[in-house]
C-alpha cells in the first residue's frame, strides 16, 4: 500500500475485496477513482485441515477471476457504445 500512495498515480476504480465483516477496515486509496466493494470471504479465516482450508481458497480465487472477467467485459461494452 505504502507503494501505492508514494507513486502519486491515479486510478479509475479502486477494489477492495473486503469480506463484509471488515469492510469498515478496508483500505482508503487517496486520488483513487470510482471505489467498488465486492465482498469475499477471508482466507485468512478459513478452518479445517489444510486440503479444506486451501480448496476454500482456490475458490474464493476464482469467484474473484471471474468477477473481475464480467465487471471488464462490461466496462469493454459501455465503452464500446460510447466511443
Amino acid at each position: 500500500m505504502r507503494d501505492i500512495l508514494r507513486s502519486g498515480k491515479s486510478y479509475d476504480y479502486v477494489i477492495a475485496v473486503c469480506d463484509e465483516a471488515s469492510a469498515e477496515r478496508c483500505p482508503v486509496v487517496p486520488g483513487g477513482g470510482q471505489r467498488l466493494h465486492w465482498g469475499f470471504p477471508d482466507p485468512s479465516q478459513f478452518t479445517g485441515i489444510h486440503a479444506e482450508r486451501l480448496e476454500e481458497t482456490r475458490n474464493v480465487r476464482n469467484a474473484i477471476a471471474a468477477k473481475v472477467a464480467n465487471w471488464c467485459e462490461e466496462l469493454s461494452g459501455v465503452c464500446n457504445a460510447a466511443c
